[in-house]
């Protein structure tokens, strides 16, 4: 159990004042002139000890994906890109980030630019978040008055911009090269990899592109050190992480936890249990709606990180834990999923642009039982033309939270098949 003072995030529920006194107050801007002192290379190395796995949803290491960067600066200058295009379904951390704690965020730039040689970062709102939007400009604002940012930054020598950018609502523009499109005022659709962002980023320039926690994080590593954090969590799973728990609970919340913590522990401890007692708890969407969900079996004893949820064929994800109790409709709850990843696709790739929408058809009968035992199997096949064969992953979201149903959930399917065969055979014999 994490102790109150390895909390990187003391403002998570908005108790204290999130404007730059109150970040101050809180530990924030301390010495960062000092860390900056220490150089690009000490910094990058300081990250790669520390151990931490990007937020976002694919546990890259971060301190690996800063190094990526061209060491030296040539003619075409860097850029930092903050990924703050929170639209997965049930994830809601980098909101809490933004809202209450937005000086972490707009520090961590400042650092995590130095370390990379860039003089200019682009934070990526989701559309939808207009308040959390306006506390971040106010923050960067802050920020830009008191000498932290801007020319000098914090009289350390080095000049840096913060920009603020709305997205539009697209959940694509969460793919950090559709992101990328997007900011340079095209359409948000993914780009062939490679190059990489490192090498042709934005504006043809070498660019980093991270999630809001994975730099919001960066100051108070690199203030308490990285054998701190490391000791924190699992091996190879180190750290604390922000765990947003929503569905069947009597508390949903989100929290600041070590990885690694029992997903029961989790909800029992924080979330005020499953509804109903933990026995009527029918399954775990672990990692926000792109996971395979998990039954109550595994949920029993399964441990909340990166490589414990592969074993077991799901993900962390963005640790957005949606939980199912026994009277929810699991094959209609996949399916609406499925309705959300058709509506999303950008339509570049076309097993995602004619598999998403062949997928949510073919759900919307499975929720009725209105199809053939062996359709099952065609839909899963069906998944596995999708499942990596697309330029981004949004078609493995969209494969993924299917293959979970059919994994642990067939039975159920093949009882609503012939209980809809059943009532039509009855509605025949009453005719």
């Amino acid at each position: 159990m994490l102790s109150d003072q390895d909390r990187i995030f003391t403002n998570l529920y908005g108790v204290h004042d999130w404007r730059l006194a109150g970040a101050r107050a809180r530990g924030d801007w301390d010495g960062t002139k000092e860390i900056i002192a220490r150089g690009r290379d000490a910094i990058i190395d300081e990250m790669k000890a520390s151990g931490l796995r990007g937020r976002g949803g694919a546990g890259f290491p971060t301190g690996m994906k800063w190094s990526f960067m061209p060491k030296e600066i040539g003619a075409r200058p860097h850029y930092l890109v903050v990924n703050a295009d929170e639209s997965e379904p049930g994830t809601c951390k980098d909101r809490d980030i933004l809202r209450h704690d937005p000086h972490k965020l707009v520090e961590g730039c400042l650092l995590a630019s130095f370390a990379m040689g860039a003089h200019a970062c682009y934070i990526y709102v989701r559309g939808e978040f207009t308040n959390e939007a306006r506390h971040l400009q106010q923050a960067v604002d802050e920020a830009y008055e008191a000498g932290l940012i801007g020319k000098n930054a914090c009289g350390s020598g080095w000049d840096f911009d913060c920009y603020v950018h709305r997205g539009a609502g697209a959940y694509i523009c969460g793919e950090e090269t559709a992101l990328i499109e997007s900011l340079e005022g095209k359409k948000g659709m993914p780009r062939l990899k490679p190059p990489f962002p490192a090498a042709v980023g934005l504006y043809g320039c070498p660019t980093t592109v991270n999630n809001v926690e994975s730099i919001a994080v960066a100051p108070t590593i690199l203030r308490r050190g990285a054998a701190w954090f490391s000791a924190l969590g699992r091996p190879k799973n180190a750290g604390t992480k922000l765990f947003c728990i929503s569905g069947h609970v009597n508390k949903p919340c989100n929290v600041e936890e070590e990885l690694g913590i029992p997903l029961k522990e989790l909800i029992e401890k924080y979330a005020g249990g499953v509804r109903g007692g933990w026995d009527n708890l029918l399954a775990v969407i672990p990692g926000g709606a792109s996971v395979p969900l998990l039954p109550k079996a595994t949920c029993d004893t399964i441990l909340m990180d990166f490589d414990s949820l592969r074993e077991v064929r799901s993900g962390l994800g963005t640790a957005a834990v949606i939980v199912m109790d026994k009277s929810t409709d699991v094959i209609r709850a996949i399916a609406r999923l499925s309705a959300f990843y058709k509506h999303e696709s950008c339509g570049q790739c076309t097993p995602c642009r004619e598999g998403t929408g062949w997928m949510m058809r073919v759900m919307n009968r499975m929720v009725q039982g209105r199809a053939e035992p062996d359709e099952i199997d065609t839909l899963e096949q069906v998944t596995k033309q999708v499942e990596g064969h697309t330029i981004c992953a949004l078609g493995d979201a969209a494969a993924w939270p299917i293959q979970g149903l059919i994994r642990h959930f067939r039975p159920l399917m093949l009882e609503r098949i012939q209980q809809y065969k059943s009532r039509g055979a009855a509605r025949m014999a009453a005719e």
